[in-house]
């Protein structure tokens, strides 16, 4: 191919890539979501609201964050007053939001803007990289958001569009590398946070994963999945591995208050740092680890079996108990407590310990009256 030839191909190229980044922001600017965590027109994007509500969307869905976002930004309006709150008090907000080391890493991630970065946010991706919590996703939705950099933000709503858009059918996550070249394409140098912004809604409202609403996407024409009738068919993913199942014993010990023993687990690991009933490790097969009870002896299986599932294995346990406790608390190491169901109905537990708080009381501590 000649020289000149080329540059008319690249010219061409551009050309259309101009006109779909037009389509979009154009689009974006009729139909662009209401969210609390956006501005208003040409408003400037708060870095702290961004980073926040970024955070807070990773595996949970826009409905489910809403109240969360105000709980939080109504009582830490700044990232320097994230960073002074007590993990604890993070924690019991957080909870309900799942993927509680999200929240371990919010709180890292605010003490280290205040000490390394003068209580402001990094504005390029490189360094929003080195936070506690940020990925390349986010990173480039912090950028381009709140800084307006030409960067690619790419999540699951973008893999979606971009595949059908280009007909990409290499499976995820091997099709990461050539839809985030596909997207950076059609970064423009003017309003890049609202073509990320677009992008995700267009995903989120439009080109959903089942049924896509093709006849008023702003794209119908430029998109190859649906003019090869696959757009339902794409992003294609690797099949999913069984999820191993592991096995553990729970050991329910309840004072003659109706206090029940719990500890904090390690703050490293799955649920770190959270409080849980003594179990006897999650461990399977040759590799279960049974760790000793808190008490030596009266420990009775009960007809309670509690099941969860989590990202990479799913959970059976048995529940134990034991009526012969005393008012001290175990010798084994660690951060044991007594606690009472009003405090356990403030407390920020996992989902799986709320599970079993609920079979063996009988009722459902955790649940808010109604207004």
């Amino acid at each position: 191919m000649s020289v000149m030839l080329q540059e008319v191909n690249d010219d061409n190229m551009a050309s259309e890539n101009n006109r779909l980044t037009g389509q979009l922001l154009g689009w974006y600017d009729v139909h662009a979501r209401t969210l609390p965590w956006r501005t208003k027109g040409r408003e400037t994007s708060d870095p702290y609201r961004v980073w926040l509500s970024e955070i807070m969307l990773q595996q949970t869905t826009v409905a489910a964050v809403g109240r969360y976002f105000a709980a939080f930004t109504t009582r830490w309006p700044t990232v320097a007053d994230l960073a002074q709150a007590g993990l604890d008090d993070i924690l019991r907000e957080w909870a309900g939001l799942g993927y509680y080391a999200r929240a371990r890493n919010l709180h890292a991630c605010a003490k280290a803007v205040v000490a390394d970065h003068g209580g402001r946010f990094p504005d390029t991706e490189e360094v929003l990289l080195t936070l506690p919590g940020i990925g390349p996703y986010t990173a480039a939705a912090i950028a381009a958001i709140a800084f307006d950099r030409s960067v690619a933000a790419v999540d699951g709503n973008v893999e979606r569009v971009m595949s059908r858009l280009r007909a990409i059918e290499t499976p995820l996550p091997g099709a990461k590398p050539e839809i985030r070249a596909g997207t950076l394409e059609l970064v423009p140098k003017r309003r890049p946070g609202d073509f990320a912004q677009a992008l995700m809604d267009l995903g989120a409202t439009i080109c959903t994963p089942k049924n896509p609403d093709c006849l008023i996407c702003p794209w119908i024409r430029a998109c190859r999945a649906r003019e090869l009738g696959i757009a339902e068919a794409l992003p294609v993913k690797a099949p999913k591995k069984q999820r191993p199942i592991r096995t553990a014993s729970i050991f329910w010990a309840e004072r003659s208050d109706g206090a029940v023993l719990m500890r904090r687990r390690e703050e490293k690991g799955l649920l770190g740092g959270m409080l849980e009933f003594p179990s006897s490790g999650w461990a399977t097969g040759k590799n279960n680890i049974d760790l000793p009870p808190p008490y030596v002896s009266g420990w009775v299986s009960t007809q309670e079996q509690v099941e969860h599932t989590f990202t990479h294995f799913h959970l059976v346990l048995q529940v134990q108990r034991t009526d012969e406790v005393f008012d001290e608390l175990p010798a084994h190491d660690g951060d044991w407590r007594w606690i009472t169901r009003q405090e356990m109905a403030v407390e920020a537990l996992p989902t799986v310990m709320k599970k079993i708080a609920v079979a063996m009381l009988g009722t459902d501590v955790f649940r808010k009256p109604a207004l």
